[in-house]
């Protein structure tokens, strides 16, 4: 049975970084407020989001959260919007502010969302779609190097190891940070979570290592590909001007009639993606 027939699922987006390799375009302006072809990368993220029928959200923040905040509740005026405040963000990383999530998230399936993903809204319609209930996004046209979150999945893609120190020889591609979590993995997940940040040292962990932990003990992540559709993560000011120059214009939030009508007009003129 297909998602799309159930409840959607929840966004939870990640927001609470400084992005410092992006200084000085992050001096005075949080990274998921920078502008990309028109419209901000965190007005991109929430407009697919509501393309893809997703109307709750939770927003994980930190560096500069009053900003964020004022944008949102100014843009994005009658959503669902629950924020969560990492107040130890400069000492902490991506798996820490997941943790604090759980709350917020409670039983619901969620997408997990890095606020700095550029993305094509078809790769969330594909993740949605996916029937598995666990599932990371993978890009298998990336040259995979130590800065990638890298996955090895067996011939059914099903995930055996995920994380930063995977053997870019023997790894399919790289996770791009969209991921689906299901209602019944959750709890495990933030049971994990919990558990490393009991520990200052593991206060600088990616969420990553909560899946790969969970990986080890058994519970079954799913590969999805989406190769081929465009997404870009902003770490740098080189990533930063390759997403203004694969999204060129503004976003807009568009159904997946309208969608399906753009795709076939495309198609006919031999320009579909």
């Amino acid at each position: 049975m297909k998602n799309e027939i159930n409840r959607p699922p929840m966004a939870v987006i990640l927001a609470a970084g400084i992005g410092s390799r992006l200084s000085p375009l992050t001096d005075n302006c949080p990274k998921s407020l920078l502008p990309v072809g028109g419209s901000v990368i965190l007005e991109r993220m929430l407009r697919n989001c509501l393309s893809c029928g997703i109307s709750q959200f939770v927003l994980v923040l930190g560096h500069r959260a009053d900003e964020i905040k004022q944008f949102v509740d100014k843009t994005f005026r009658g959503i669902r919007v629950t924020y969560v405040i990492n107040e130890r963000y400069r000492e902490t990383n991506t798996g820490y502010s997941l943790m604090l999530a759980s709350k917020a998230i409670g039983t619901a399936d969620f997408i997990k969302f890095d606020a700095d993903v550029v993305f094509d809204v078809k790769i969330l319609r594909k993740l949605i779609d996916s029937d598995h209930p666990n599932v990371l996004c993978i890009d298998q046209n990336i040259a995979l190097e130590d800065e990638e979150v890298k996955v090895i999945t067996d011939d059914q893609m099903q995930i055996l190891e995920v994380g930063k120190s995977v053997d870019p020889k023997l790894a399919m591609g790289e996770s791009i940070g969209i991921e689906k979590i299901s209602a019944k993995t959750g709890p495990s997940l933030f049971a994990e979570l919990t558990e490393m940040m009991e520990s200052r040292n593991h206060f600088q962990d990616y969420y990553e290592a909560a899946y790969e932990r969970l990986v080890v003990k058994g519970t079954a992540f799913r590969a999805l590909d989406i190769t081929g559709l465009n997404w870009t993560e902003i770490d740098t000011a080189q990533d930063y001007a390759a997403a203004n120059a694969i999204f060129g214009t503004p976003i807009s939030t568009i159904s997946r009639a309208q969608q399906r009508t753009i795709d076939e007009a495309a198609e006919k003129t031999g320009t579909l993606a």
